[in-house]
């Protein structure tokens, strides 16, 4: 990071120029985080307290929420901070820091996603199996793994991001610290560590993606061949919630970083990753527990439980 030292700050790309849009900004994101803080931690609260819940599905709904949170957090602070005061700067740290988390939240959620798709899977096409396969220890590890390769990627991208010298100014495109924005800073045209790390996060990206676009097959063919309508429908609403999530974040994601030049611009690019950064983590809750009978339940037992003690 030495190679930077010059450059002790950056700035932002701001939400709006009036201050009457910045308030509005930073009431549209204050409702937004709360949201994603009361519902992600309603899933997280209900799953530990409630034993019932204690199963494969409901503690990867619980990392997934984790993975949310940090997400959320990693990002909308600063940009609320940033709307309220009408600042746009964030020290070379506090970037480096931020790119950092949310690089290994946004992965690990996206590993997370991939672990459920799996979950459902056994639950459908393999369910004498489904203990066995997805015993508790099994369960340690690829949590152990979606969080491990969350961080590896992260701090790959990262030490290698800010190891780069910046001669471009330090003015960035975005509302949050990005890659691509702190590359367009760069002095060098062609980095090849970054390319070669890019190229391994777009070979596990898609090797995850063609994981879960493989199982659902596989899940919609058992599924169909369930003979009553009860069984099907029963066996499909329980993945309707994580195909959802699933499909929301990978087209969101799969717009921002493929779309083509000639559709971006400031104003288009800062509405496309809101929609990929942040309202993913306040819609995910609300997903998964208006399709879940039992995770309602849990939720409205542990909401009652809190009200009655107070």
């Amino acid at each position: 990071m030495s190679n930077s030292s010059s450059i002790s700050h950056f700035l932002l790309l701001a939400f709006a120029d009036t201050r009457q849009l910045q308030l509005l900004h930073f009431c549209l994101l204050l409702g937004i985080s709360l949201a994603a803080l009361l519902g992600n931690g309603l899933i997280i609260s209900a799953v530990a307290c409630g034993h019932h819940l204690h199963t494969p599905m409901f503690f990867f709904l619980l990392n997934l929420a984790l993975s949310d949170l940090g997400c959320i957090c990693t990002t909308v602070p600063n940009a609320m901070h940033n709307s309220l005061w009408d600042t746009r700067d964030i020290s070379y740290t506090g970037c480096a820091a931020q790119l950092f988390f949310f690089l290994f939240f946004i992965g690990t959620e996206y590993f997370f996603l991939t672990v459920m798709c799996y979950d459902r899977y056994v639950s459908i096409c393999k369910p004498l199996h489904y203990r066995t396969l997805l015993g508790s220890r099994a369960c340690a590890h690829m949590a152990a793994g979606a969080w491990a390769s969350g961080f590896l990627n992260a701090l790959m991208h990262t030490a290698n991001t800010f190891s780069l010298p910046l001669c471009q100014g330090n003015a960035l495109g975005q509302f949050f610290c990005e890659v691509p924005q702190i590359l367009k800073l760069s002095c060098s045209q062609s980095n090849l560590k970054e390319l070669v790390l890019i190229v391994l996060s777009i070979c596990s990206a898609f090797g995850c993606f063609v994981f879960i676009v493989f199982s659902y097959v596989q899940i919609f063919s058992a599924v169909l061949r369930i003979p009553s309508e009860q069984g099907r429908h029963k066996a499909f609403s329980t993945c309707l919630p994580h195909l959802v999530v699933v499909s929301l974040f990978i087209s969101t994601v799969m717009f921002a970083y493929l779309k083509p030049p000639s559709m971006s611009f400031s104003s288009l690019d800062l509405a496309v990753t809101v929609l990929y950064s942040v309202v993913p983590p306040a819609l995910n809750p609300l997903i998964y527990s208006l399709r879940n009978q039992e995770l309602k339940a849990a939720v409205w037992t542990l909401m009652t439980a809190c009200i009655h003690k107070h």
